[in-house]
């Protein structure tokens, strides 16, 4: 796997092109065209691919789990204006139902995209993606594990396959809790996790948690970063290295600016994506290894892991 020297996509930052396509995002008309046009290269791969996204949804939104919103709401949370837009595709980011309800076929269909010239089917993209991030970490591993957090769980994808990794590697249970700010996505995620072999589920802020300091072993953020400002990012690092026992390990897996596709990647795609995010010029130009050490972490290393995204593992050294 190789990726080029450039720091960042030219369609990133402050370069002419990404100020034009910011520019014709900034446009009321052009925007919701986007908009619409980024979901619709989405259900068309998870639909192509034998993903039955609409029965999906159909099939996740019940009484039950609408019902269940209450419950696991924190009312005592206060949501950050960058929380508060718009973005992957949905007018109010992901508090809201359709969001939550079609995490799970978006999802594969984004795996699948990975790897948009094999052919997979949408379990085993989605086995590979996860995968060749935990194969990253393992060597990092603490010897014994106890607790694990997974910030930004959306509906729990990512935590039960971290979870059920980290446990084929002791006998002693492991206890994962999942966060997430949008409690839309914590109901689907809990109505999923019908064993329930996932600890807790808790609707709270990454940038300043309720958890005790020396809460954790192994923190995960997988897929989170390219969403948030670059001083959200910070505090949440600052966050992470207070609850991180010493010695802990913390796990990131985001977009790799590096990659040959990221860098690569046609008009047409970077243009619908920077439609549906819109922290992606802070997170291209954002140094991310430097914030972890100025956070008091200590960056071991960054892997390219597959051909778009990249893994970084910092560990709390005190």
């Amino acid at each position: 796997m190789t990726s080029t020297s450039t720091n960042k996509p030219a369609w990133a930052g402050e370069d002419w092109l990404s100020r034009l396509v910011n520019q014709l995002i900034a446009t009321p008309l052009l925007y919701r065209l986007m908009k619409q046009q980024a979901r619709r290269v989405l259900i068309k791969t998870a639909e192509k691919n034998g993903v039955p996204w609409r029965d999906r949804v159909a099939e996740l939104d019940t009484e039950e789990l609408r019902g269940s919103l209450a419950r696991i709401t924190n009312p005592n949370l206060t949501y950050p204006d960058y929380y508060q837009v718009p973005f992957h595709a949905y007018d109010a980011g992901n508090l809201c139902w359709l969001a939550a309800l079609e995490a799970e076929p978006a999802t594969q269909s984004m795996a699948l995209r990975v790897w948009k010239g094999e052919s997979l089917t949408s379990e085993s993209a989605q086995q590979r993606l996860r995968h060749s991030f935990l194969e990253a970490i393992a060597p990092h591993l603490p010897q014994t594990m106890q607790n694990v957090l997974d910030v930004g769980c959306s509906i729990g994808i990512s935590t039960e396959f971290l979870h059920q990794y980290l446990q084929t590697r002791q006998s002693q249970p492991i206890e994962t809790v999942g966060l997430d700010l949008s409690p839309h996505m914590l109901a689907v995620a809990q109505q999923r996790d019908q064993t329930q072999q996932i600890s807790q589920w808790v609707h709270g802020n990454a940038e300043a948690t309720d958890f005790p300091d020396n809460s954790f072993d192994v923190i995960s953020l997988q897929f989170v970063l390219h969403e948030l400002p670059r001083q959200a990012t910070s505090a949440i690092f600052r966050e992470m290295r207070r609850i991180l026992r010493p010695g802990g390990l913390l796990a990131i897996v985001d977009n790799n600016p590096k990659s040959d596709v990221i860098q690569n990647l046609p008009p047409a795609l970077f243009v619908l994506m920077k439609s549906t995010e819109p922290w992606s010029d802070d997170y291209y130009t954002f140094n991310v290894e430097e914030a972890l050490n100025q956070a008091g972490l200590q960056h071991i290393e960054t892997i390219p892991t597959d051909p778009r995204h990249r893994t970084l593992i910092a560990r709390q050294v005190d």
